[in-house]
């Protein structure tokens, strides 16, 4: 297992966010976290990254517990992270905003292109563009790439497909199969459950904070019940 999360249980101030959370993630899977807006999805990417620190409960990846470590430090030992937000730097290009990972690493001066075209050609035709003047769609595609230029074992995505029209977002599913056959796993903090049953073969349901239901997508496209607790 190259991810697994133990009873972990996260604060902020003193109100609980994440209750006894526990999960698994396969190396070469690419597994969905499922829920409303606000039932503790991103909280559980964050914690993982180590944006949010933990109270108590293990974070271990690759058969070592980093829960301690700084984000500086996981994203060292193979983990990439693509927040909601996409944090973008406006006023740099989106060569730089890729770049921005080998300067961290010290790996190189320049991202393996090859690789990032072959997931995200269109990214080719707006390299020289300032974050300023991209698209939602292109914003999260150069957030992604960002996050692959670290050669990840992992990747955290946090409501990759948000906000994207229906077009975009079949081009994003290809790009997760493409970032499997390269080697990644996928942890992706998803709030559609039909766009989870085109990525993934299981899921998680989170509901305040809390795991609920572990299975496939389907199970729950197949359950009211469950498709209540999703919100769709």
């Amino acid at each position: 297992m190259l991810l697994k999360i133990e009873n972990l249980d996260v604060f902020i101030g003193s109100t609980q966010i994440l209750r006894n959370v526990s999960l698994g993630v396969n190396e070469g899977e690419i597994v969905c976290l499922l829920g409303r807006n606000g039932a503790g999805k991103s909280s559980i990417i964050k914690s993982t990254i180590g944006l949010y620190p933990s109270r108590s409960g293990k974070i271990i990846f690759k058969e070592k517990e980093i829960t301690p470590l700084s984000p500086r430090k996981k994203v060292l030992s193979g983990i990439g992270y693509s927040p909601e937000d996409t944090r973008i730097f406006t006023e740099l290009t989106v060569e730089e905003n890729i770049n921005l990972s080998t300067w961290v690493t010290g790996k190189g001066e320049h991202f393996d292109a090859e690789k990032i075209f072959t997931i995200f050609p269109a990214i080719q035709k707006f390299l020289d563009r300032k974050g300023l003047n991209l698209s939602g769609g292109e914003k999260k595609m150069v957030s992604i790439a960002r996050a692959l230029a670290l050669n990840p074992s992992l990747l955290l995505l946090d409501e990759a497909f948000e906000g994207l029209a229906p077009l975009v977002v079949n081009h994003f599913i290809e790009a997760l199969h493409r970032i499997r056959k390269l080697g990644v796993t996928i942890l992706l903090a998803e709030s559609n459950v039909r766009t989870a049953s085109q990525v993934s073969e299981r899921s998680y349901i989170v509901e305040r904070g809390e795991m609920i239901f572990e299975g496939h997508p389907r199970q729950i496209l197949e359950n009211e019940k469950l498709l209540k607790l999703v919100g769709r």
